[in-house]
């Protein structure tokens, strides 16, 4: 299929969710460079209708996609160590080699799950890297560890009768957060490196320029909502002559109130965003926090009137999606952005699976 293209920013959507695997990868080519994102996929969850023998198909099928695109890209972007995010160089070492990845940092703004597996990721680097591997100097410390939701507007948003179970949450996810604060400054940081045209190097907050296109990546964001256990995500911003393209990893809403401001502040001329996880709703999403993604995401989506937007991932996980997200259409006046497989000119798997089904 071709390519969405925004000015000379040429984007292929090599795998999401509406084709049935959990991804969000994408290709991305300008004359300056080639950008693999986020290279990885998982199988659907057990209560996705489908038979165990497909879903391991489908997931392979993104593999294989990612890997044919993967020849082709300089630099790779891993905005977190989900599986459906990144694969292991053991499993995949051609994602890698010779290429120079702009990663996640995996000393700070991650989670105990993460934290393990980002170290795991770069130790099988380093072992497909081979004996030349050049170790950077340490990277500068942030200094002192803040609680991001102290910064955050919505932290002090008024959700009625709603307040104190929040402010219970909040407390919670306080003394997690030291717990966390506890495991990143009592552990050997990971340092960046090289070995040859393998480069390895943090992207949090940071912006990288090759000739007349620039990848600028966001402060970590929560991956959902204030305190999420699930821990932080970075986005990303690809800009060249005028023209931007943002993808929002997985913000899930985006929940947070201060992060849609964000998206809208930058006013890219494309949004790959990704919904809501409407099949955890009411386990590990409550009602609260879906409706704050919907009034999000209509507010930006009206913001943004005229641009274009793809609007993937964790949605097309859920059979009841279309039900759940009325309130959004309704809210828009008009149908959701396209999904990815929409874009390609099929029907999202989950739209199929939900007619066959009988449940």
């Amino acid at each position: 299929s071709s390519p969405l293209k925004i000015g000379d920013i040429a984007v292929k959507f090599l795998w999401a969710d509406s084709l049935g695997a959990k991804s969000y990868s994408l290709f991305v080519e300008t004359p300056d460079i080639t950008l693999l994102v986020d290279p990885g996929a998982a199988s659907m969850q057990p209560g996705y209708p489908l038979d165990e023998k497909m879903k391991k198909s489908l997931k392979e099928t993104a593999l294989k996609v990612i890997k044919r695109f993967a020849r082709k890209a300089r630099l790779v972007a891993i905005t977190h160590y989900h599986f459906d995010h990144f694969t292991s160089p053991e499993e995949a070492p051609s994602l890698y080699r010779g290429k120079k990845l702009l990663i996640k940092d995996p000393n700070r703004w991650i989670n105990a799950s993460q934290w393990k597996r980002a170290r795991e990721f770069l130790s099988a680097l380093r072992r497909i890297a081979g004996p030349k591997v050049k170790e950077k100097s340490p990277t500068k410390s942030e200094g002192y560890l803040r609680d991001p939701v102290e910064g955050l507007n919505s932290s002090k948003l008024d959700f009625g009768d709603y307040n104190a179970r929040r402010q219970e949450l909040f407390s919670k996810g306080r003394k997690w957060l030291e717990g966390l604060f506890s495991l990143w400054e009592n552990n050997t940081p990971q340092r960046e490196f090289s070995a040859g045209k393998l480069e390895v190097s943090c992207a949090d907050g940071r912006t990288f320029s090759f000739g007349g296109t620039k990848i600028s990546f966001s402060p970590p964001l929560f991956h959902g909502i204030e305190y999420d256990r699930t821990g932080w995500v970075i986005a990303l911003i690809i800009e060249r002559g005028g023209y931007r393209v943002l993808y929002t990893s997985d913000l899930q809403g985006p929940q947070i109130e201060d992060y849609a401001d964000w998206i809208i502040e930058e006013k890219p001329d494309l949004l790959i965003a990704d919904g809501p996880p409407t099949y955890l709703l009411g386990f590990m999403m409550n009602r609260i926090n879906f409706e704050r993604s919907i009034r999000n995401m209509c507010r930006i989506l009206r913001e943004l009137e005229g641009k274009r937007v793809i609007y993937d991932h964790h949605l097309y996980r859920d059979k009841r999606y279309r039900e759940r997200m009325e309130p959004l259409r309704r809210c828009l006046g008009k149908p959701l952005p396209p999904s990815v497989a929409e874009f390609l000119g099929l029907k999202p798997l989950i739209d199929t699976l939900r007619v066959n089904s009988t449940g």
